[in-house]
């Protein structure tokens, strides 16, 4: 690239030349600016005028736009009187100017079973399901992103005298427990200090030394951070409440198991198999010597338990005061879902429902995760090692709530009435706001790609889509701009504006990727990101945009608009 052109060589004798876009800005933000500027120059005033009218700030904005400033103030494009047109354009790609909240915000002062909990599926694993290694990076790599709940399969090693972490019956190759732990104690609360919880998949059931051996690990490798209730919870803590500490959640040895009975647990902190109970609503750590190792079953936090019978009675069998776990897998869910919402949303009040991937997802793929979301469930599990649609859905979902992990369920599946699913698909559930999105340009690929990645013999065909998911009624397919042709920063100067009626706010989700056009194949991808509509900052907003596998690209990003009308 020299003197604004780019040449991509054909053949030997031929090469073709391109004019390289660069620092065009587009018209529609030349004349914002010329509406709140005098003199080619923003002043102060002019800044917080603008935040207020365009961006709807209305929280400290007189700091806002001083750090506005001060961020600006190095760049020989800043003026002293104020911003010049290239400052303010500057600030508005940056990232001060970013397009959904990034502070934890909602009440985290309910118990856990309000809460949607970032969970992923089989955590150790590096690749498929089958044949890949198992390893701490992809637990490290899960927790350094919000991941809130890690799962261990647990198994005897070949001696029967340690631990392993692996998924039985496949040619996956083990990683030692201890290895885990001491990984998650590292990076637990290194993203997020909310609460971590393990669920264990506990093979160990044959070899109770080994259980015990497994209290000992988890003792002596989290001490204090480790969260155990003094008696039985009949409601759950709130994550206020469970700041950096971890929670062990698996199904307890029943009490005629060899490991009961060489654990002699006294009346009261005996638990039924249903869940936890706490008669004195205390939480604190076992008294006496911290020292002291507790045994297997006691250092259960929450109860984990499989549903017998019909589903009729869904979370009304055992003592039901208790609140603890169920788990089922995705296609268990949708046969549940099809005639017993209602009892579903009913256990998630006060339990905790996970769900998890089918077994023939053997290449780490995922489900739609709507569809338990839509019915409460707290935990829906993912494989997080590949990357599909449904896995940004995921990740763009936990966006919300400054991506700590946890993100407060909607009231209306937390009332006594309960949702039935006619109103999730009815259309004429009253649209509570329209979002208007325009897109006016994008930039940064040919800052983080090779100038030959797109196309080998001229620049990227860029186009941009989106699209909403959500409740049925709210989803929609994929809209996509004008394709900007052999540009690497595309500008969309065509007016176009996207509506999105929506119904359910909390549970809407806002899809937008790019593409490269190829007329002689598949268009290539470009970036993507999920939004969550309830967090959107509205006015003119800067998107960073991620790759396939969810990490956030350094330089590739849109500029937009967002509006809500009602």
């Amino acid at each position: 690239m020299s003197n604004g052109k780019q040449h991509f060589q054909v053949c030997f004798c031929w090469s073709r030349v391109f004019k390289v876009r660069g620092g065009e800005i587009p018209e529609d933000i030349k004349k914002v600016f010329e509406s709140y500027s005098m003199n080619e120059t923003m002043s102060m005033d002019s800044l917080i005028s603008f935040l207020k009218k365009e961006q709807n700030e209305v929280i400290n904005v007189n700091r806002k736009a001083q750090n506005i400033f001060n961020s600006l103030k190095h760049l020989n494009k800043f003026h002293r009187r104020g911003l010049t047109l290239e400052a303010f354009f500057k600030f508005l790609v940056g990232e001060h100017n970013f397009a959904h909240q990034s502070k934890v915000h909602q009440n985290m002062d309910a118990p856990l079973a309000h809460y949607y909990i970032y969970t992923g599926h089989n955590s150790y694993l590096t690749g498929n399901q089958l044949s890949s290694d198992c390893s701490i990076e992809p637990i490290k790599k899960a927790l350094k992103k919000g991941v809130r709940v890690i799962e261990l399969d647990l198994w005897p090693d070949i001696t029967k005298d340690d631990v392993n972490v692996r998924h039985g019956g496949t040619l996956t190759t083990p990683v030692k427990l201890i290895k885990c732990l001491k990984a998650i104690k590292e990076d637990a609360f290194s993203f997020s200090e909310y609460p971590v919880i393990l669920t264990f998949e506990d093979h160990l059931h044959p070899y109770p030394h080994l259980q015990e051996k497994v209290a000992q690990m988890v003792k002596s490798t989290f001490g204090s951070m480790l969260f155990i209730p003094k008696s039985d919870m009949d409601v759950f803590p709130s994550p206020n409440q469970l700041v950096k500490r971890i929670l062990i959640s698996t199904k307890p040895p029943t009490k005629d198991s060899p490991a009961e009975s060489d654990n002699k647990v006294s009346p009261e902190r005996g638990r039924s198999e249903n869940g936890l109970n706490n008669h004195n609503q205390q939480i604190q750590l076992e008294e006496g010597d911290e020292d002291e190792v507790p045994k297997y079953r006691d250092l259960i936090a929450i109860h984990a338990t499989k549903h017998k019978g019909s589903m009729e009675n869904f979370g009304s069998h055992g003592s039901s005061d208790k609140v603890g776990r169920c788990s089922m897998n995705e296609l268990a869910l949708e046969a549940a879902v099809a005639e017993h919402s209602h009892q579903l949303i009913r256990f998630t009040q006060r339990n905790i429902l996970r769900v998890y991937p089918k077994g023939a997802r053997v290449d780490s793929s995922n489900y739609d995760p709507l569809i338990a979301w839509l019915r409460g469930a707290q935990m829906v599990a993912f494989n997080m090692q590949g990357y599909d649609r449904f896995l940004w859905m995921m990740q763009g979902f936990f966006r919300a709530n400054g991506g700590c992990g946890y993100v407060k369920k909607p009231e209306f599946l937390l009332s006594s009435d309960g949702v039935c699913d006619e109103v999730f698909n009815s259309m004429a559930l009253p649209v509570k706001k329209t979002l208007k999105v325009k897109i006016y340009m994008g930039d940064g690929w040919r800052a983080d790609f090779h100038f030959r990645h797109f196309d080998y013999c001229s620049p990227p065909d860029f186009y941009a889509r989106v699209g909403m998911v959500g409740v049925p009624a709210d989803a929609c397919n994929m809209r996509k701009t004008k394709t900007v042709n052999d540009q690497w920063v595309p500008i969309w100067n065509d007016n176009v504006e996207f509506e999105f009626p929506i119904r359910v706010l909390e549970l809407a989700l806002l899809r937008i990727d790019v593409k490269d056009y190829d007329p002689s194949g598949e268009d290539e991808f470009a970036g993507q990101t999920c939004l969550p509509v309830s967090e959107l900052k509205t006015g003119i907003r800067c998107v960073p945009l991620y790759n396939r596998k969810g990490d956030v690209y350094r330089s590739v990003k849109l500029l937009m608009r967002f509006d809500f009308t009602t």
